[in-house]
């Protein structure tokens, strides 16, 4: 109503999000469009902004089936974020984890695998990046599956089970809100590749986290 351009790209960041998460494609494509329109207008191209909003965008492309339409904002997005980031800032090592999503779904393993190294080697520096790289490792064990097939990669899909969960394995005093999220994030890749007492626990945690809130 005010006709601020910046507040009206982060309304739309915000949006697109949202309607993601509830699979709602053509109303986050809606405001993908929205936010592209918005962006020359409100940012400069090589803001964090900028970056963040081509992050979104890419995302909900992914999530919707179309990895090869998402990576090149990805692209421009990781451009940016390796401009104006640090090293060791979290939300590069989110981007080359989701980057890296699209790329084993488009087959380019090794990109893939390079991508995921970035994260881990991110996340290594991160507040509780411990949790992200339990992630991340689920992810490889995801990728190891589509790359060599169940019985072909079990050795690689074990070992990247066995280090996530040594990753999530945390005193019960640093369980909080973030922790919960993750275990539910986590635990449907365990009982994937059959390891159902390990994703039921992980579950367990997640519910107790939440009870007590």
């Amino acid at each position: 109503q005010g006709r601020d351009l910046r507040g009206q790209l982060t309304l739309s960041n915000e949006l697109m999000g949202l309607y993601r998460k509830l699979g709602r494609e053509e109303d986050a494509m809606t405001f993908v469009a929205r936010a592209l329109e918005l962006l020359p207008r409100a940012e400069e191209p090589d803001s964090v902004t900028a970056g963040t909003t081509w992050l979104n965008v890419a995302t909900v492309y992914k999530a919707f089936g179309r990895p090869a339409e998402a990576l090149p904002y990805y692209e421009k997005a990781r451009q940016v974020y390796e401009a104006r980031l640090s090293a060791e800032d979290p939300r590069r090592g989110g981007l080359y984890n989701n980057m890296a999503l699209a790329l084993t779904d488009l087959g380019r393993f090794s990109e893939a695998r390079a991508a995921y190294a970035q994260a881990l080697e991110v996340m290594a520096h991160a507040p509780h990046g411990a949790w992200e790289q339990a992630i991340t490792e689920l992810n490889l064990a995801d990728l190891a599956a589509a790359e060599q097939g169940l019985l072909e990669g079990e050795g690689e899909i074990e070992d990247r089970l066995d280090r996530a969960w040594t990753l999530l394995d945390c005193p019960r005093a640093d369980w909080n809100g973030y922790y919960a999220f993750v275990c539910e994030k986590c635990a449907p890749s365990f009982t994937y590749f059959g390891r159902f007492a390990d994703g039921e626990a992980l579950k367990q945690r997640a519910e107790e986290i939440y009870a007590g809130a």
